[in-house]
């Protein structure tokens, strides 16, 4: 029997609390889908890019994660800013902005969400955990 994904979520919530702290909380998460049949976790997808499943389920993220990549954009914008690869800690991939002085963010460092949509570029901002002098512990 077919399900809706979008039912199949409301149905599987818990009790009427449950659903009232998830509306208050969903506009600052990330939400993702994973995959039924092979547990894989994506973001902004329509069928699983492992297993080509499309009864995915959509998730939460408790909006920590990980710089897979950085760099730094000039053009188009009115002055440079920071656009990163953030490796979720659910498993998926999300492009963001992190916070901060545009050569402080690397690879590596650990991140955690802001806001879920950046004013202008509708991008989730992330700022990140650890503290921005750690090159002076080393």
């Amino acid at each position: 029997m077919y399900h809706h994904s979008g039912t199949a979520v409301q149905q599987t919530a818990g009790s009427s609390a449950g659903l009232l702290e998830r509306a208050k909380t969903d506009g600052e998460a990330i939400l993702f889908q994973r995959c039924t049949w092979c547990g894989t976790a994506m973001y902004h997808r329509l069928l699983c890019p492992v297993c080509q499943g499309s009864d995915l389920r959509t998730e939460r993220s408790e909006g920590t994660g990980t710089v897979r990549h950085s760099t730094v954009v000039h053009r188009n914008t009115p002055s440079a800013r920071n656009v990163s690869l953030v490796e979720m800690a659910e498993g998926f991939v999300v492009r963001g902005r992190v916070m901060g002085p545009l050569i402080g963010i690397h690879s590596g460092d650990r991140v955690r969400l802001s806001t879920v949509k950046d004013p202008v570029r509708g991008e989730p901002v992330f700022q990140l955990v650890d503290e921005p002098y750690r090159g002076w512990h080393h």
